[in-house]
């Protein structure tokens, strides 16, 4: 188990009330979802559990891993519950019923108030990265929400960083709620963190470019402070050749869907994201983490710079800080309890001409679960022998479906054999179009 699970989980199982503090990928997940399944009813079908997320992804990953949780135990429904994606299906879903709920606070208040989702029978209410939760602007919605469940419930949260708010909230809808704290600190053994002093924007862009031409990273998230710098820095260095997507929530559910999963499928090589719209994101070895800005406290720089040197593998952090955020500086200083020093960047001279082209390319095909097709469908049209040369089973990447579409990575040397074997090719008996994300 990690520390976190450890430590709250026998907690957890006896009933009480838990404030688990952990940064992103310390297994908090695994914890309340073991513990909530525990106590669930598979007989009596109603909601019984209730979790709440900031975003949309996470709510996805969250209901995925309780789903991977359960798949032991028969017949246990998962529901996700979010905006930006269509009511119709979601109250069709709704009543037919289920035993746990996962959500975005705005989309299931609305369901609440319409009177499509009833919550009198919840025993378990969960939220997760509750700090996200109230800087995005929830605290109207949460406690609205937590108003129509019963008073006599088991309340566990999980938030990453512990502000004020956090306190306040706790100390109003939990009852003696237990502390559980895991460090979040990282070894610079497994963290190597380096700190580069820079003057206006145009020297940061440059000084993210030497960053990434000098470590050639196969995946690198960049942290920017708003979403206006986001998008300016990722057209930057698309200009410049960085295979590069932006993340922010000025984008459609759509396209943010389909942007962590081409970075995901590591057919992109660099996400500039906001700290909002990078929560919660499901993404295995992380090279690189690259803070544009000082993050505005010193808990999210230990949240950001944990997305690399995951699971024990080593990671690289650089930050980049400019005269104005010298206090930002001095303030980390303190929280780590160490001294910075600002390290030179490195010579144009020394580093790479330019990154390597992505090792993947993503297709998007127009069908789905409704049209019943499956992961077998898709890889065995790859690699059947028909259509073309062969493609390996190996050069075939993450397969993800959805109702009415489905996305395949493929590498992109056998690319256009993959094109051309889909569309020439037959799933399920019929043609379907396919074309790259790009």
């Amino acid at each position: 188990m990690t520390p976190i699970q450890k430590e709250s989980l026998p907690l957890i199982l006896q009933g009480c009330d838990v404030i688990g503090q952990g940064k992103t990928g310390s297994g908090k997940t695994a914890a309340f979802g073991l513990g909530l399944l525990n106590k669930l009813d598979v007989k009596y079908f109603r909601v019984q559990c209730l979790i709440l997320c900031p975003t949309r992804e996470l709510a996805d990953q969250v209901a995925k891993e309780v789903r991977r949780l359960a798949r032991a135990i028969h017949n246990i429904k998962v529901l996700t519950i979010c905006g930006g994606a269509p009511l119709g299906p979601q109250i069709g879903s709704l009543e037919h019923g289920a035993h746990i709920v996962v959500g975005t606070p705005g989309r299931i208040e609305d369901h609440v108030n319409k009177g499509r989702l009833v919550l009198e029978d919840v025993h378990t209410l969960v939220l997760d990265e509750a700090d996200r939760m109230l800087a995005m602007g929830f605290q109207a919605s949460l406690d609205a929400i937590i108003q129509t469940i019963p008073a006599n419930r088991q309340s566990l949260l999980f938030s990453a960083t512990y502000p004020a708010a956090i306190e306040k909230m706790a100390q109003r809808i939990m009852h003696e709620p237990v502390l559980i704290k895991v460090e979040g600190e990282h070894d610079d053994s497994i963290i190597a963190q380096h700190f580069y002093q820079v003057g206006n924007n145009q020297a940061r862009d440059h000084a993210v470019m030497l960053l990434l031409l000098q470590h050639q990273p196969e995946s690198a998230l960049v942290f920017c402070n708003t979403k206006s710098d986001t998008q300016q820095l990722a057209n930057t260095l698309n200009d410049n050749g960085c295979y590069a997507l932006a993340l922010h929530g000025d984008m459609e559910q759509k396209e943010r869907d389909q942007t962590l999963l081409r970075f995901a499928n590591k057919s992109a090589t660099v996400l500039v994201a906001t700290d909002v719209a990078a929560r919660g994101l499901d993404i295995e070895a992380l090279d690189l983490v690259i803070n544009y800005q000082m993050p505005r406290d010193q808990e999210v720089y230990v949240h950001r710079i944990g997305r690399t040197g995951r699971a024990g593998s080593s990671g690289c952090a650089c930050t980049l800080y400019g005269d104005k955020e010298q206090h930002k500086l001095d303030a980390l200083q303190g929280y780590l309890d160490r001294t910075i020093q600002a390290e030179a960047l490195p010579n144009e001279k020394d580093v790479a001409a330019s990154l390597p082209r992505p090792l993947m390319a993503t297709l998007q095909i127009d069908g789905g679960k409704k049209q019943k097709l499956r992961a077998g469908d898709i890889l065995g049209a790859l690699t059947s022998k028909t259509g073309g040369s062969e493609i390996n089973g190996s050069d075939v990447g993450k397969i993800v479906l959805h109702d009415i579409r489905a996305y395949v990575a493929v590498k992109q040397t056998v690319l256009k054999q993959a094109l051309k074997k889909i569309q020439q090719g037959k799933m399920k008996g019929r043609s379907f179009k396919v074309r790259e994300l790009r």
